[in-house]
């Protein structure tokens, strides 16, 4: 069984998709087996890819207001492990950032996810995560994530934090009624 140093290592050293992506390769995550919580989320952004830290940008600061924790707690991976369905940044398209690239989540996360020894909270944000970790889970993301109370006490389904979501937020004022209150009660809860 690889050790998750090396594991880290060889996700680090990754160049699966490189003839797919135009900016190069750069796997970005956080990851250590003693992670209390799980962001599972679905690509890292130009900013991102240029900085290497996850969650390094708007959608990140959004992020780390709805759990309620600051930075030092964010970046502790003893805390929180960052790990998007697809590690490298896959472009942008039409509308916003690319899908993420399958072969990441194909080739690491089942590893990744066996290597956690005390997880009890997985954020899934997006309909990327989502898809993944909760296949059973059927509907749009909206329904999913208005029905979050029925994932928990381990899984937590969450829009994207992203400031392209800001009218998403509008119509769903529920969601930073409701959700986010419980998602920083769980968040500590987890930490403690």
């Amino acid at each position: 069984m690889i050790r998750y140093k090396q594991l880290l290592e060889d996700v680090r050293a990754c160049t699966l998709c490189e003839a797919n992506l135009e900016h190069g390769v750069r796997p970005v995550l956080q990851f250590h087996p003693h992670a209390k919580i799980l962001v599972a989320g679905q690509a890292p952004g130009r900013k991102v890819h240029e900085t290497g830290v996850p969650f390094d940008d708007a959608s990140g600061k959004r992020l780390r207001q709805w759990m309620g924790i600051d930075e030092a707690v964010f970046y502790d991976p003893k805390k929180v492990a960052i790990l998007p369905m697809g590690f490298c940044y896959p472009g942008t398209g039409k509308s916003g950032d690319l899908p993420p690239r399958t072969e990441c989540a194909a080739a690491w996360r089942e590893n990744l996810m066996a290597k956690f020894e005390g997880l009890e909270l997985t954020l899934l944000i997006g309909q990327y995560g989502l898809a993944w970790h909760m296949p059973s889970a059927t509907g749009k993301l909206t329904e999913t994530v208005r029905d979050w109370k029925l994932h928990l006490p381990d899984n937590l389904p969450l829009p994207h934090p992203s400031p392209r979501n800001n009218i998403w937020l509008k119509k769903n004022a529920w969601f930073e009624d409701e959700v986010v209150p419980a998602l920083q009660k769980r968040v500590k809860r987890a930490l403690e």
